[in-house]
């Protein structure tokens, strides 16, 4: 027999993070069908959306990710995964053909709310299911994984929507668009039916009979869930039912336990060394929502703003339609997610090797050049290349640094009995940057072009920056070099 928390890595390890990476990729794809939808109902001309609605329009699925990651995964500690494992994504694509039956921008607003509301039960099911049903020393590195992953939904999404408006060039079929959304929902939902509960929720609720049959389910019949073989650490006691009334009568205990220990205060995370540490995790997450979500939500927008896909058309004679400038706007944004992709790559290979803080920091930094590069590319008009070029810098190194690193340190900043707390506080501050963002690209682009955009988004990945120089090297002191890795305490 062999230890889940031991064993080495199988194929069914990579089934797991496989299945349960779908809920990052359709995150990542609903963010960016958004962007591709809101530009078409601009061309309908039975709608117009102001620079305030667009922004609402965008971010309300954020709003959505919120509440759900919040309200269902408090949830799923109390009821289980499985069954919210396969709810979210059922959510999504009722909402998916509600938003297809009902085509107007009000209806498709409430839609990507519950779509969001869904979303954000997948990003916390899906590192749960993830991170126990891995091998001790594979965990970060498959919940990075998983992470990673986000890069291909954008990817998928911007290639569907260009293969089928190349196909169906209808500024008034931007509903059919969902359908990528609501595809890749459903073969969430038909990969999820052969699940099983998780075996560690099991076994911390009094369960370990079916705790061991499903770690055997989705392991292999020779795994146990039990650290020392088949049976608990006290060898007087082998019988699961006997060891299922101790672990109901432990958690009793240590439920009575954390009664009477007096709790921590949620303002004791805003005082002396807490408070700095929710200014290194939170205030960088909120400058990477604009990267991350502002940028990468509007990008077919911004970049008919920018005119590259003019300069792509300029050698075809006579004068496009609107739709073409959509379309090709849509093929350049699906060049430019691939650049995503290579940067979590970097990002995963260097985690272990480079000082987390300067991954951030410097990701911050590069990202910013990358954007000054498009700027002076817009500004000079400079040929196609350079704007690119611009943002290929951006995308690598947002994922690389800001994208990634935003994740893993509130886990390595905050001691044990403040993590919880204080990983929920930071990722709060940044889906609420995320939402801010979302919100304000379109009337930055009303109010003062792609020049006060970029002026803007360049402040902020400094600012995020400076942030992170400051605050990150006093919270997470830097290893040294011939020190081994241990547990935070």
């Amino acid at each position: 027999m062999v230890c889940i928390n031991t064993m080495p890595l199988r194929w069914r390890h990579i089934w797991i993070v496989a299945v349960a990476s779908l809920g990052q990729l359709i995150g990542s794809a609903l963010s960016t069908v958004i962007g591709i939808v809101i530009p078409l109902i601009q061309l309908t001309g039975t709608t117009h959306l102001n620079s305030i609605e667009q922004g609402i329009l965008g971010c309300v699925s954020l709003i959505g990710i919120m509440i759900g990651a919040s309200v269902l995964g408090r949830l799923s500690d109390k009821i289980g995964y499985l069954w919210l494992f396969r709810l979210c994504p059922t959510l999504v694509l009722v909402a998916v053909i509600v938003g297809w039956f009902l085509d107007t921008s009000l209806w498709l607003g409430f839609c990507l709310f519950a779509m969001g509301f869904g979303v954000g039960g997948e990003y916390s099911l899906d590192s749960d299911y993830i991170s126990e049903l891995m091998p001790d020393k594979w965990r970060s590195f498959m919940v990075g994984v998983a992470k990673a992953t986000s890069s291909l939904g954008g990817i998928i999404a911007a290639i569907a929507a260009y293969i089928y408006l190349r196909e169906e060039p209808i500024a008034a079929d931007w509903n059919y668009l969902l359908w990528i959304i609501g595809t890749v929902a459903l073969i969430m939902i038909i990969v999820r039916i052969p699940f099983r509960e998780s075996p560690r929720w099991l076994l911390d609720h009094g369960r370990p009979q079916q705790a061991e049959e499903a770690a055997q389910y989705f392991l292999g019949k020779d795994v146990t869930i039990f650290p020392n073989g088949c049976s608990p650490s006290d060898p007087g006691s082998t019988n699961l039912t006997v060891l299922g009334k101790r672990l109901e009568t432990d958690a009793i205990r240590n439920r009575k336990r954390m009664a009477d220990t007096p709790a921590v205060p949620f303002s004791a995370l805003f005082h002396g060394e807490n408070l700095k540490r929710v200014i290194a995790t939170g205030i960088p997450w909120a400058c990477e929502g604009l990267g991350v979500y502002g940028i990468g939500t509007f990008l077919p927008l911004l970049v008919l703003a920018l005119g590259i896909e003019t300069l792509l058309m300029s050698s075809e004679p006579g004068i496009s339609s609107s739709i073409e400038h959509v379309i090709v706007s849509v093929e350049i944004t699906a060049i430019i997610n691939f650049f995503i992709l290579p940067g979590f790559i970097l990002g995963l290979l260097l985690l272990k090797h480079v000082y987390g803080i300067t991954l951030l920091t410097q990701g911050f930094i590069l990202s910013g050049i990358g954007l000054l590069i498009l700027l002076a590319g817009y500004t000079w008009g400079l040929p196609l290349w350079v704007s690119l070029t611009g943002f290929a810098i951006f995308e690598i190194f947002q994922s690389l640094g800001p994208n990634l690193m935003t994740f893993v340190l509130p886990s390595e900043i905050y001691p044990v009995i403040d993590r919880g707390e204080g990983a929920g506080v930071a990722a709060s501050i940044g889906k609420v940057g995320a939402a801010v963002a979302v919100f304000i690209i379109p009337p930055l682009l009303h109010w003062g072009g792609m020049d006060l955009v970029l002026w803007v988004s360049i402040a902020v990945q400094f600012i995020g920056a400076l942030i992170a120089f400051i605050f990150g090297r006093e919270v997470l002191p830097r290893k040294p070099k011939n020190a081994t890795t241990s547990a935070t305490t």
